[in-house]
């Protein structure tokens, strides 16, 4: 599926784009059925907020058991003083996670497309298994920021594996709180690690210097456009202060002939991981 080009960019900068991966029909039904789960979300009974800022999330069990089921996360400043939510739950949301690929029938088709299949086996998945879903609203004014890192520090593998594919579902622009990365910066050790510690996490600190970004070039994307992310690549999303919304969908697959530490934060005691097959 991948040209000699495209190969050499991926190996030279550790991001792949590939516009209208995604027709936008499908993207479309996409984000019509996240907003149908949303439906069945009832904000007074779970208030998880989910902020890389702030880390709160981390100790949270809801978000801690979500690695095998659907679950809502909100954005910082959406709860009024009465602790209710101060706007509608699809203006609100920071995402859905994390289990909806294997979960959910559209979610799975979606996850399945052949061709991502065929683009897996060309970046050199032996036994791909698709790890993690996460639909990720960053809705206008309150979309948060993620700070730089890497998906490797938190899905890790031994050796390392995992691999980002994220969709734009709305066009993504600087506007709207883009996705940025370092090219070539997948060649730098990784500077963490996010694990379980107890009846908690805890991040382990390989190396506190920050990423030198000063090379950082923006990921902007319209719909439909798939962006494959090295596992150690640090990439990095700025607060969506527009008056548009940025809804993405990541799936995070790792290679099944690598080991999965138990002391990861993600785990599936009730899912056994799978691959592409429908």
């Amino acid at each position: 599926m991948l040209t000699d080009e495209q190969r050499r960019a991926w190996d030279e900068h550790g991001f792949l784009v590939v516009e209208g991966f995604y027709r936008d029909d499908e993207c479309l039904g996409l984000r019509d059925r996240a907003l149908e789960l949303l439906r069945d979300f009832d904000p007074a009974e779970h208030r998880s907020v989910f902020s890389t800022t702030e880390q709160s999330h981390a100790q949270d069990d809801y978000f801690l058991t979500s690695g095998d089921k659907v679950r809502v996360f909100l954005e910082s400043g959406v709860l009024g003083a009465d602790g209710q939510l101060d706007r509608a739950p699809e203006l609100a949301i920071n995402k859905l996670g994390h289990a909806m690929h294997d979960l959910d029938p559209v979610f799975s088709a979606f996850s399945r497309k052949p061709e991502l299949a065929q683009l897996a086996t060309d970046l050199g998945f032996v036994e791909p298994k698709l790890l993690q879903s996460m639909y990720i609203g960053k809705p206008p004014h309150v979309g948060g920021e993620v700070v730089w890192h890497t998906d490797h520090t938190f899905l890790w593998t031994e050796p390392q594996t995992v691999v980002g594919f994220w969709v734009a579902i709305d066009d993504a622009t600087l506007a709207n709180g883009c996705m940025w990365a370092i090219p070539g910066g997948h060649r730098l050790p990784v500077r963490s690690r996010f694990r379980r510690e107890g009846d908690g996490t805890a991040t382990e600190v390989f190396d506190p210097e920050p990423y030198d970004t000063s090379g950082r070039v923006p990921l902007e994307a319209p719909r439909g456009t798939l962006i494959a992310l090295h596992g150690t690549l640090p990439h990095w999303s700025a607060p969506n202060t527009s008056e548009t919304p940025r809804h993405a969908y990541t799936l995070h697959v790792i290679d099944g002939t690598a080991d999965y530490p138990a002391d990861n934060w993600l785990q599936r005691p009730t899912l056994p991981l799978r691959g592409f097959a429908p």
